[in-house]
């Protein structure tokens, strides 16, 4: 509930779905927020001092131009992508409060902090919301990780947009994102899903497996929007809730070893520079197709903070697919073997 402590008598409904935001002015809204219902979070407009613990959400507070309602984050300086955040971190303008596990109550408690916008990993730790709630600080859980469409996960900036009061920007944010997948539906001419050229989505684990994406993921569905096809299907995801899975490498090679597309997730072990560096973590990748077309590729490291970004980075797997030049990429850069000059 955002109450607002001037202005007419008003009630406005600002956004509905997982979460419902509330506008209430004047006389009204005073009312309301002293006499409502204890599970419903009051906020008083300007809404500022938040503690965003959701790293994946960073990205739509800068689009929105409300990084200035940040005043404590979950990451240092040095884990952001995202120059407003690493900037305003630098200056002092927002404090490191800690991890979601860990936050700094004291100084989030003696800073008045407003509200903790966590993340699923929150739920692990029941113990931290319950600590923040006996300080008089609410928390909400965003769960942009759970949309399974990539265009839901880009929606979400209408509700960041309604906590900051940013409406319409965030409704010009989303419908970018929107005309972007739209571009690329029109120049899809795939009859149909056996005629589309097949990519897999991958990651070599510090133990030698290979994580991958489920197939009702949103990566695949990406790829698909982006032309492709994902070349692990339904019958390939295991039976748990989460979104990543690990599997052998001698599955994978099975799997995947056709492929005409590879692209390397870099958002865990900072990715690989060249060719030479992802065949020397799994030296049997130099069997795949992929690899022999000269067809693999690599996220850029900013790719999983970046949220409102999908529409580009849809763009850029329609340009692999459709064999752009990777000077054009935002997320994705080719991989090419390092040519090794000697002294003569």
């Amino acid at each position: 509930l955002l109450h607002t402590p001037v202005g007419e008598m008003d009630l406005e409904l600002k956004i509905t779905g997982e979460f419902n935001v509330y506008n209430v002015m004047g006389v009204i809204g005073a009312m309301l927020a002293e006499n409502i219902d204890k599970d419903i979070i009051v906020l008083k407009e300007p809404v500022s001092d938040l503690y965003l613990v959701a790293s994946g959400v960073m990205d739509m507070f800068d689009k929105l131009d409300a990084v200035d309602t940040i005043k404590f984050s979950g990451l240092d300086s040095d884990g952001w992508y995202i120059d407003s955040a690493r900037k305003a971190l630098e200056s002092g303008r927002m404090l490191y409060a800690g991890k979601y596990s860990k936050p700094d109550y004291e100084l989030l408690v003696s800073e008045n902090c407003s509200l903790a916008i966590e993340n699923t990993m929150i739920t692990h730790s029941p113990q931290v919301t319950e600590k923040l709630k006996s300080f008089d600080i609410p928390s909400i859980i965003e769960y942009s990780s759970y949309e399974e469409e990539p265009l839901g996960r880009v929606e979400w900036v209408k509700f960041f947009g309604a906590l900051t009061d940013r409406d319409e920007k965030a409704d010009e944010l989303f419908n970018e994102q929107v005309d972007i997948v739209n571009r690329i539906a029109k120049t899809d001419t795939a009859a149909n899903d056996d005629s589309r050229p097949t990519v897999a989505f991958f990651y070599i684990t510090s133990n030698g497996q290979v994580q991958v994406r489920k197939s009702t993921d949103y990566v695949p569905k990406m790829i698909s929007l982006a032309g492709g096809k994902y070349i692990f299907d339904a019958s390939n995801d295991d039976d748990t809730g989460r979104s990543t899975m690990n599997m052998q490498l001698e599955d994978f090679y099975n799997g995947a070893i056709d492929a005409d597309y590879l692209i390397y997730n870099s958002a865990i072990d900072g990715g690989v520079k060249n060719l030479n560096e992802l065949l020397d973590k799994c030296p049997v990748l130099a069997d795949f197709r992929a690899v022999k077309d000269g067809n693999v590729f690599c996220t850029t490291n900013d790719m999983y903070q970046q949220s409102m970004s999908i529409g580009y980075m849809i763009d850029d797997m329609h340009s692999m697919i459709t064999g752009a030049p990777d000077s054009g990429m935002k997320y994705l850069f080719k991989l090419n073997r390092k040519i090794n000059s000697t002294k003569r």
